[in-house]
């Protein structure tokens, strides 16, 4: 109140509880469809918005709500044995990114269109993000192979950020990533190559294709870009992070990137 005995304004302050949370694992789950009644009772009982998203090949979501919401859901996915190493990434929000609770029954639960790729039966070789950092601080792996970083991602999500000089083949969507593998394998030979893609789903794929196309030399960013941002200081990395709800993209330090610099 002012000494006038009027109150001054004073404009809220967002604060930031609602827990956005990935998640994927490539894991057999036969009984799908099946679960996914189990999988919408359960996040609608808790209050819970977003996507799940289930195939035979395995499950993949993005949750937001209170975070004692999330992790409640979450500690119940974990005490079905097959989703028991689940690791989400987490960010944080002033508002859920999500209008409505979707669980969704796919053949994949991200489509390549190449069914002998299948992680569950064996991943291709990863990189930790510190590693990366510090491989991308020296220039070389540490064996002295020169490290090249490619982008599994869409075109209009490289156009938000990446890491840089990333390989970009300017994909509209992950179908086509094949075909452009194919087409610039012979550019990759001979060095150490990682995949990257917003957290991790993509690049697995993508760096299980490479090894059966014959690269040797082929490891997939553990984690993708937001575990990037959570484990590192976020070099050798420029732009925001595009992600898929109503936020639009997110910044080094998992912050909401403003929607004007989102839409640049």
């Amino acid at each position: 109140m002012t000494c006038s005995g009027r109150f001054r304004y004073q404009p809220s302050i967002a604060v930031n509880n609602i827990l956005n949370i990935s998640c994927y694992k490539f894991v057999p789950l036969p009984d799908a469809a099946a679960l996914r009644d189990v999988l919408h009772a359960r996040s609608v009982d808790a209050g819970l918005k977003g996507t799940i998203l289930l195939a035979e090949e395995g499950i993949n979501f993005f949750l937001a709500g209170p975070a004692s919401a999330v992790h409640g859901f979450v500690d119940q996915l974990r005490a079905d044995a097959r989703f028991a190493d689940l690791s989400p990434k987490e960010s944080w929000s002033a508002t859920v990114p999500f209008r409505k609770m979707l669980v969704k029954v796919k053949r994949e639960i991200i489509r390549m269109d190449h069914p002998t790729i299948r992680p569950a039966a064996g991943r291709a070789p990863s990189v930790d993000p510190a590693t990366l950092r510090r491989w991308l601080d020296q220039g070389h792996d540490d064996e002295g192979r020169e490290v090249v970083t490619l982008d599994t991602r869409n075109a209009f999500e490289v156009d938000h950020g990446g890491f840089d000089n990333a390989i970009d083949w300017r994909i509209d969507k992950f179908t086509e990533f094949p075909p452009a593998l194919r087409a610039h394998k012979s550019e990759l030979q001979d060095k150490t190559v990682v995949s990257f893609c917003t957290g991790g789903i993509r690049c697995e794929k993508a760096a299980i294709l490479m090894r059966e196309e014959g690269l040797s030399h082929v490891y997939q960013l553990e984690g993708g870009i937001l575990k990037y941002f959570e484990l590192t200081d976020g070099a050798h990395y420029h732009g925001g992070c595009f992600v898929f709800d109503e936020r639009r993209a997110l910044a080094a330090d998992l912050s909401t990137v403003p929607a004007q610099e989102a839409s640049q």
